[in-house]
């Protein structure tokens, strides 16, 4: 059967329509969107000619057997929730082109097993910790999370059973290493790389490692209209060099991304001299070494732009992800599908996080993005071009087709 790229773009806008936000994207875990949301996967896995369950955790879990049942699968899928305000496809493309490509095997039989997952929390949004869906079939979900409560004071615990699941029985959603050959997913790019380039599609090398740090700087508050310039501990104005540093060190090293998202002046007055300034640190890298290079590199400008102006600086880290390196194989793989389109495969990294870097513990991981128009995610005008998602959707299905295990 032939590839449908208006279907999928019409069934990622049927998955839109169920959202908090009457006028937005806005759709958490465990909530009534997410159930109408299942609802309407579970039967596409279904009309496709998987056998469809909801697991343990809420993710969608569709299979399609090989040539004999019990197989090893192929993994694909990515996750249904959203941020708040988000885009459309941010997710939902990677799900809603498996389930494509399985329809377009028309019950042919592979020597594997086909599994499509729309892992139920990638983002995190309602209780703060990214990857639970797939943490659960990784069999690394963190069971002191259930405790958590999210922004509404519920529970993960208490969100679960009200969604009829049993905290329990967590564990029946962990895949064994023995049962799983890969895991690829498509993606939207979520950066302005391949439209830049003028490629539809590119090859991920790997999904960004990162650390995010909350930094403080304290000097002396003071009138602003008595206290002479260089008699000023300003916390505030040190901050901003530390700002700039962060910038200089991620131009200064090949692939480097490093973000200050909030920055915040105490006691915030407009005529008191700044004592205190906080502001937050996102350093991301395609390796664990660059990384950690370039935080040194970055800690070591802090505490000189804090010696320089007689400040005390404390740095408290926040979170730490270790990079998953996509593997070499799929990597090849799908370099040679995307040549077959004779098209140039451009590789590159993944600065945002995925799904993959829970999977990555039970399997290899490979990923194909498709080029989303000005780089644009995580924001409404998140959007593609229908030629765009047909190539992406051919190419995941010729490697499909031809997919080759490791021995």
């Amino acid at each position: 059967m032939p590839l449908d790229a208006r279907r999928i773009l019409d069934r990622c806008n049927a998955l839109a329509r169920h959202s908090e936000q009457p006028d937005g994207l806005t759709r958490v875990f465990l909530s009534p969107e997410q159930r109408a949301v299942n609802g309407l996967v579970l039967e596409w896995m279904r009309a496709a000619g998987m056998q469809a369950r909801l697991d343990a955790i809420g993710n969608c879990v569709g299979r399609y057997e090989g040539e004999r049942p019990g197989l090893p699968c192929l993994m694909l899928g990515s996750h249904l929730d959203t941020v708040r305000d988000a885009g459309r496809y941010d997710g939902m493309l990677g799900v809603i082109a498996a389930i494509e490509c399985v329809q377009a095997l028309a019950g042919r039989k592979l020597p594997f097993a086909i599994e499509v997952v729309g892992f139920g929390d990638e983002e995190g949004v309602r209780f703060g910790s990214t990857l639970l869906g797939s943490r659960a079939v990784a069999g690394t979900f963190d069971l002191t999370l259930l405790e958590r409560a999210g922004s509404d004071g519920v529970t993960l615990r208490a969100a679960m059973q009200a969604f009829g699941l049993d905290p329990a029985r967590i564990g029946d959603a962990a895949h064994r290493a023995e049962d799983m050959l890969a895991y690829v997913e498509l993606h939207i790019e979520q950066g302005p790389v391949l439209e830049a380039e003028g490629l539809p599609v590119g090859v991920v090398t790997a999904i960004n490692g990162g650390y995010r740090f909350a930094v403080e700087l304290t000097g002396v508050a003071g009138h602003a209209g008595t206290v002479p310039m260089h008699l000023r501990r300003d916390a505030l104005v040190a901050a901003c060099e530390c700002v700039l540093a962060v910038e200089a060190v991620a131009h200064g090293l090949p692939d480097i991304v490093g973000t200050v998202g909030r920055i915040e002046a105490l006691p915030g007055a407009m005529n008191v001299i700044p004592g205190r300034a906080r502001f937050s640190v996102d350093l991301r890298a395609p390796t664990d070494g660059a990384r950690e290079q370039a935080w040194e590199l970055l800690r070591a400008r802090f505490n000189a732009i804090a010696a320089a102006r007689e400040l005390q600086l404390a740095i408290s880290p926040l979170w730490e992800a270790r990079t998953a390196p996509c593997d070499e194989r799929l990597q090849a793989q799908l370099a040679d599908e995307i040549t077959a389109q004779q098209l140039p495969v451009r590789r590159l990294p993944s600065g945002a996080g995925h799904d993959g870097m829970a999977i990555i513990d039970i399997a290899p991981i490979g990923m194909l993005f498709v080029r989303c128009k000005g780089g644009i995610s995580h924001n409404p005008a998140e959007a593609v071009d229908v030629a765009d998602v047909e190539m992406g959707a051919r190419v995941l299905l010729r490697f499909i087709e031809r997919f080759q295990p490791r021995a």
